[in-house]
């Protein structure tokens, strides 16, 4: 495999494992949207179909298994929620397909038939033998949200080999992506942890709180249109919608209250006559129970406005179903867990078909599948929760297409629960916004993944780019295709900081190392940059590769405890496998209490509760290899790097000598980063500066100008005051400490600093010989080259990213005017 074709395989389109079935096979009854998915659906083999309710996903499903089971044979099992079963059976005869037999058990298979149903609760139980079947299709698999039930993991154990399997609903959920995830891992698409570390910034402080990498979301949308169509009419396809207009929707909003008593905090002893149910789960069940009256007073009130009229009636307790039942007697059938199967389904289809006027039941019962349009189009919910799925599912029950009414939802909530009405409200827009970033995608391009493909592609580095000085080189490439042009043996020495595997992403290139789904992904693309690392360094001479080891948080390693990746040990087996050879592991020491504030790995609290589960803090390694001479009679490099006793002391080889080395911390800051900080942490940088040092004016003016650049310098106040060293001038007033910085410090990003400035000049002094070409592959905001220069070296940076390479050819520059460098004072 070349270079080129290593960057594009990181392209992620779900692979076609399916075949091509001939469209005069297509059953005629099935309108143009639906054939095309069908098609899609069988070539991809493994595919989720999310079409917006009344676009014949129940006809599309029972086309799919009907032709896979004529091309290729076996069994097919259809997998649905109760009460769903008639609208199989009803699409089965227009279709004049062989009868879905209903089995409770996988003994209950007979010999030359094909097709069958059965209940997710049946496979929960463990009563259906998967390996029976060759085709498999979830209906509303709302079991897979969640990766924690059992269901889902019975699902994932035994239906992960049916060759053909598909998942079809109409409302995946906008709950922080992790249910789309859910899909691709059961659909054999992506691995939950490939698909999490390659799209999603990890929020350290909620658990399953995703967002979106920024630089991935026209990937991450590419990618999920690969494998699951969403559509919500025809028209996105490309066909008429004709028939397929959504009737007009109105919400009433109808807030109860009832007597409660006072409650009053017992930490601040203030009293309360409303509480807020959405503080904690009792808070809300204590709600829920004490308000089952006058909600269900509320909902009386209404049937009673308008008697001719169809209603059904959503609840979340047992306690309100029987207290609805009460109050409407006979008028209504009620559907709930412990009912009778038969029964149940008599009930759902009988309200389905008008034979009831009213229908009590949850959203989790018979909120996915069934359809109440034709003789029913209002709704009462008696009360609301936090699900948005069961939710938005009940609500399609009667907004569907073919409804020939407006619809009416009736909403019965508490004065307590304005903020879980909130939340609901907020989801249903996560919910539209999802919906449109992917029915986007098939607009422009179709079901076509080839054309994702060629989208994607043009995401890869093109155009290099270059600038020079008298002793310095500044490239923005590709480290790979830059160093593959470098002359044999023309470096003299390697001082870089690699990236941490795939830990960030730092450009929105393919080309880019951090993009890359495991580490050994990562070291598979340094295979082709290490040879070259080699071959253009002097005999004898040092590569200084600076690392550190990787945290595998529990959700990355499954294991349920912080453990850690040594990518130290990772790096040092790839420099040996090209031809160096280690001479030494230098440390660098942290500080252990900032890396648990931003890692939260290294709790006192958690370690005391059990020592086992601690680790220690992270250190930072530089990693000395060197590429062997010409000649090993002594051992000296082709060129040797010398020093005299007189300028290299022997004070100072003793510390050098030593494997462990500290820091002033002092790095080269880019304007990106310092516009990230807020004037506090200005402020208490020069305070520690200005107390310390002799005052330098023109240092001082210097960094207000810095600040000035980057508009950081207020108009107002003075961001960085002189600081007086006598009692009797006050000059801890701080004017920068208020909420909107607060605010902002809570949204900052993790930023990748640069090598430290002391730790590269060590590097340099000891392994290079004034004149000599000091390079860095991954040259960032250009500390390396910067460093150099100042030395007497000539610099040759290499960086992908182009603000970084920017930023370094300023840094470098302020080097070649001997002025002093834009770093944290």
């Amino acid at each position: 495999m070349n270079y080129q074709n290593f960057l594009e395989a990181k392209i992620r389109i779900a692979p076609k494992t399916g075949f091509d079935i001939h469209p005069e096979d297509l059953h005629p009854i099935l309108k143009p949207h639906q054939r095309d998915i069908v098609q899609w659906s069988i070539k991809g083999g493994t595919r989720a179909i999310f079409a917006n309710f009344g676009l014949g996903k129940t006809i599309m499903q029972l086309e799919t298994q009907r032709l896979i089971q004529s091309y290729k044979g076996g069994n097919t099992l259809f997998v649905c929620p109760l009460g769903v079963k008639q609208e199989f059976e009803k699409d089965r005869r227009k279709l004049g397909m062989p009868k879905l037999k209903y089995i409770t058990h996988t003994d209950q298979l007979e010999e030359g038939h094909y097709f069958y149903i059965t209940n997710y609760e049946r496979i929960r139980k463990g009563d259906i033998d998967a390996s029976l079947f060759n085709a498999v299709t979830f209906d509303e698999a709302s079991c897979l949200r969640n990766l924690e039930t059992d269901t889902t993991n019975a699902i994932l154990d035994t239906f992960g080999n049916v060759p053909y399997r598909f998942v079809h609903t109409a409302t995946p959920s906008p709950n922080r992506y992790l249910e789309l995830i859910n899909y691709a891992e059961y659909l054999g698409i992506m691995d939950r942890g490939q698909a999490l570390t390659r799209f999603f910034q990890r929020d350290s402080t909620t658990a399953g709180n995703l967002t979106l990498h920024k630089n991935r979301e026209k990937e991450f949308w590419f990618w999920m249109s690969s494998w699951a169509v969403f559509i919500t009419k025809p028209s996105d396809l490309g066909y008429d919608d004709t028939g397929y207009e959504l009737p007009p929707l109105v919400i009433h909003r109808h807030m109860v209250t009832f007597e409660r008593e006072v409650k009053v905090d017992k930490k601040t002893k203030q009293a309360s006559f409303i509480p807020d149910s959405s503080k904690s789960l009792p808070d809300a069940a204590k709600e829920k129970k004490l308000s089952i009256p006058a909600r269900v007073a509320m909902m009386k009130v209404l049937i009673d406005k308008d008697p001719d009229s169809h209603y059904i009636l959503w609840h979340h307790r047992e306690e309100e179903r029987e207290a609805i039942q009460k109050t409407l007697g006979s008028h209504c059938k009620s559907v709930y867990g412990s009912q009778n199967i038969d029964l149940k389904e008599e009930y759902l289809t009988g309200f389905s078909e008008g034979d009831y006027k009213y229908l009590s039941t949850k959203p989790e019962i018979a909120g996915s599948g069934c359809n109440f349009q034709y003789h029913c189009h209002k709704a009462i919910f008696v009360g609301i929760d936090y699900r948005f799925n069961d939710f938005i599912q009940a609500v399609h029950r009667i907004l569907r297409f073919m409804q020939e009414h407006q619809v009416e939802l009736h909403l019965i909530f508490t004065d307590a629960e304005l903020e879980i009405l909130n939340t609901l409200e907020e989801k249903w827009h996560d919910h539209l916004h999802l919906q449109s970033e992917m029915t986007a995608v098939i607009q422009q391009y179709g079901l076509n993944s080839d054309l994702y493909q060629y989208q994607l592609k043009r995401e890869m580095f093109t155009g290099r780019k270059e600038m020079r000085g008298e002793n310095w080189i500044q490239v923005n490439n590709d480290s790979v295709d830059e160093y593959a042009s470098k002359a044999d043996c023309s470096i003299g020495l390697i001082v870089t900081s690699i990236p941490f595997g795939n830990h960030y992403e730092y450009s929105e290139n393919y080309n880019c190392f951090g993009h890359n789904e495991t580490n050994e992904q990562f070291f598979k693309q340094m295979d082709f940059l290490v040879p070259h690392l080699y071959r253009t360094l002097k005999p004898g001479r040092i590569a200084a590769i600076h690392v550190k080891d990787r945290i595998r948080y529990s959700y990355m390693n499954g294991t349920g405890f912080t453990s850690i990746d040594p990518f130290s040990d990772d790096t040092t087996q790839c420099f040996r496998k090209h031809g160096f050879h280690l001479l030494s592991r230098i440390t660098i020491d942290t500080d252990v209490v900032q890396e648990n504030n931003s890692t939260y790995r290294l709790s006192w609290s958690e370690a005391c509760k059990d020592m086992t589960k601690m680790g220690a803090g992270l250190p930072e390694y530089v990693l000395i290899f060197r590429k062997p001479p010409t000649g090993s009679e002594n051992a000296y490099a082709d060129e040797p790097v010398q020093h005299s006793k007189e300028q290299y002391t022997l004070a100072r080889w003793q510390l050098d000598a030593h494997a462990h080395w500290k820091t002033s911390g002092e790095r080269l800051i880019d304007a990106e980063y310092l516009k990230k900080l807020d004037l506090s942490d200005v402020l208490k940088a020069w305070r520690a500066i200005d107390t310390t040092e002799r005052y330098d004016y023109h240092k001082h003016i210097e960094i207000c100008e810095k600040l000035d650049q980057v508009k950081m310098l207020p108009r107002t106040f003075m961001a960085v005051p002189p600081q007086a060293l006598s009692t009797e001038i006050w000059d801890d007033i701080s004017r920068v400490n208020t909420l909107n910085s607060t605010q902002a410090r809570r949204n900052l990003v993790k930023h990748i600093c640069p090598l430290q400035l002391d730790i590269i000049e060590r590097c340099i002094e000891r392994y290079s010989n004034p004149g000599d070409v000091v390079a860095d592959p991954f040259n960032g905001i250009g500390s390396t080259v910067y460093q150099a220069v100042k030395m007497g070296r000539y610099g040759d940076g290499c960086e992908l990213k182009t603000e970084y390479w920017q930023d370094s050819i300023k840094h470098v520059r302020s080097a070649d005017l001997k002025q002093a460098a834009l770093t944290l004072f």
